[in-house]
């Protein structure tokens, strides 16, 4: 299983714009064969700082997942709503035996 973590600061001009950009990544992304979780989650203390949650089945679902229409939409669009750039953390947690 692949975990992502990935935190974006978004601007808060731009808030809604990322939301509804947000909500339809996440959504799309769920249906996705390869897909275990896919959440977006705001932190409390932080207003307009958000998390991705992501699990995969295994990078051939990730690799898959980046080739999306809806992933790459919103990869070309959310650098303009962000504070700073992306931040992502990759685990793999692939049990060895």
């Amino acid at each position: 299983m692949i975990i992502i973590h990935a935190f974006l600061k978004v601007d808060p001009t731009h808030r809604d714009d990322f939301l509804e950009q947000a909500k339809k990544v996440t959504v799309l992304s769920q249906a996705e064969e390869g897909n275990i979780s896919y959440q977006c989650f705001e932190d409390p203390e932080q207003p307009n700082d958000f998390v991705f949650l992501e699990k995969w089945n295994d990078q051939a679902a990730v690799t898959y997942h980046e080739e999306t229409a809806h992933f790459k939409t919103f990869v070309h669009n959310v650098p303009g709503v962000l504070r700073e750039p992306l931040h992502a953390e990759i685990f793999d947690a692939t049990e060895r035996q």
